[in-house]
C-alpha cells in the first residue's frame, strides 16, 4: 500500500514537472483549522454501536426497510469492498463477474430503490465508474464509465448525491492528487457527464491541514491530506446542493435549477454559487426534512448540526467517533455514521491497520423522521 501511494505521488510529480519548492507550496504544509465545536447537546450514551468491523468502513446507505449497506474504505485495502450488514456481520455483496470495480468509496440509495456505487478507480489510474443495483434483485440496472476528460488521472470521485427523481447525479471530484477539483453532473437518461465549477474557490480547499488525535495528516512528511470538494448533500426539497472541501471554512450552495441549466456559461454558473456559512472541518454531510445540515467534524470526533440560519450546534462529541466519515439516515429518525479512522489507515501498512481495529459503525436517534438512504 505504501509503495502504491508513493509511486502515484512520484508519477504526479514527474507528469507535472514540479520542483521541490513548488511541490511543497501545492501539496505540503497547512495551518490549524478553527475549532467550531461546543458542548454537545446529546449524551455519548445516545451513540449506539451497530457493528465492529475488521477493516475501516467508508460510506454507508440505509434503505427504508432498514437494510444497511456500506463500503470498506479502499485505503484500508479490504478483502472485499461492498458489504451488507446481516445480523451484525459484514456480508459481501456479490457483483456480476462482468463488472470489475477497483475502489468504491461512496454509495447512495435513491428514491427509485437503486443502490448506486461510485468507483474512483484509485485516483483515476484506471477508469472511474458509476453502477446502480436494484435493491430487490441486486441486479445491475445502470453502468457508466467516465471518459478521461471528465475524470482522468489524479481525479478522485469521492462522494455524490442522486436527484430525487433519479435523473441526475451530482459528484464531488476532490482531485486530491490532480488538484483540479470540480462538480460533475451526470445525466442518467442520456448517459452524459459534464464538469462544472472547476478552478472555482468553492471547490478548492483552504490552506489548512487536518490534525486528528494529535496526528497531522501529512503523508510521508510532505503531502498534506487536503482534498478539494468532498462534502456534498442535497436538501430534501430538491432545491439546493450544498458542498465544500474538507478544509474549507465555509459551506457553499447552488440551486439545482442553475446546476442543471446547460445554457449557463461557466462564468454565469460560478456567479450563482452562494457562500452559506462557516462550518467545521467536515467529511460527509447530510440533510433532514427541516432543512438542517449534519456535518462530521473529523478533528474533534464530533457530529454537528447546522440549521437553516447557518447556526452550529454540536450534537455528539466522543472519542469513539474516530474520524466520523459517512452518513445515512435510516428508518425512524436514526442517523447512521461510519468511523473510518483514516488517521490510522492512509499510507499505513496492513499490520498497523489491523492493530488499530476493530472499526465501527454507529447510529443515534434524531428528532426528525427523515427519509432513509442519503
Amino acid at each position: 500500500m505504501l509503495r502504491a501511494i508513493a509511486i502515484l505521488l512520484f508519477s504526479v510529480v514527474l507528469l507535472i514537472g514540479l520542483s521541490a519548492s513548488v511541490f511543497d507550496a501545492i501539496y505540503g504544509g497547512g495551518e490549524a483549522f478553527p475549532d467550531r465545536t461546543s458542548t454537545p447537546t446529546l449524551s455519548s450514551e445516545k451513540l449506539e454501536k451497530v457493528a465492529d468491523l475488521d477493516f475501516p468502513p467508508g460510506n454507508i446507505a440505509v434503505s427504508e426497510s432498514g437494510r444497511v449497506f456500506f463500503t470498506f474504505h479502499p485505503e484500508g485495502f479490504p478483502d472485499f469492498n461492498l458489504a451488507e450488514l446481516v445480523n451484525g456481520k459484514a456480508k459481501e455483496v456479490p457483483l456480476s463477474s462482468k463488472i470489475n470495480l477497483n475502489s468504491v468509496l461512496s454509495i447512495r440509495i435513491d428514491r427509485q430503490n437503486r443502490l448506486w456505487l461510485l468507483d474512483y478507480a484509485n485516483h483515476g489510474q484506471q477508469t472511474p465508474q458509476l453502477l446502480a443495483l436494484d435493491i430487490d434483485t441486486m441486479k445491475v440496472v445502470h453502468h457508466y464509465r467516465f471518459p478521461s476528460d471528465v475524470a482522468g488521472f489524479g481525479s478522485h470521485l469521492n462522494d455524490f448525491q442522486v436527484s430525487h427523481d433519479g435523473s441526475r447525479i451530482y459528484i464531488a471530484n476532490a482531485s486530491i492528487l490532480g488538484k483540479r477539483p470540480s462538480i460533475i453532473v451526470y445525466d442518467v437518461k442520456d448517459g452524459f457527464a459534464r464538469v462544472v465549477l472547476e478552478d472555482h474557490d468553492s471547490v478548492d480547499p483552504d490552506y489548512f491541514i487536518p490534525n486528528v488525535e494529535g496526528i497531522k495528516m501529512l503523508m510521508f512528511g510532505v503531502f498534506a491530506i487536503r482534498p478539494g470538494v468532498d462534502s456534498i448533500a442535497l436538501d430534501r426539497s430538491g432545491e439546493w446542493l450544498y458542498f465544500a472541501p474538507v478544509t474549507d471554512e465555509y459551506l457553499h450552495r447552488l440551486r439545482i435549477s442553475d446546476l442543471n441549466n446547460i445554457n449557463l456559461s461557466p462564468e454565469q454558473l460560478q456567479e450563482k454559487v452562494e457562500r452559506f456559512d462557516l462550518k467545521t472541518m467536515s467529511d460527509d454531510i447530510t440533510t433532514d426534512n427541516e432543512g438542517n445540515i449534519y456535518l462530521s467534524d473529523l478533528e474533534h470526533s464530533a457530529i454537528v448540526k447546522m440549521n437553516i440560519q447557518g447556526n452550529l450546534e454540536t450534537l455528539i462529541k466522543d472519542p469513539k467517533l474516530r474520524w466520523p466519515d459517512g452518513f445515512s439516515f435510516g428508518p425512524d429518525g436514526w442517523l447512521y455514521v461510519t468511523a473510518s479512522s483514516l488517521q490510522y489507515v492512509i499510507a499505513k501498512p496492513d499490520k498497523y491497520i489491523a492493530e488499530k481495529g476493530p472499526y465501527q459503525i454507529y447510529r443515534f436517534k434524531t428528532d426528525t423522521n427523515t427519509r432513509a438512504g442519503h
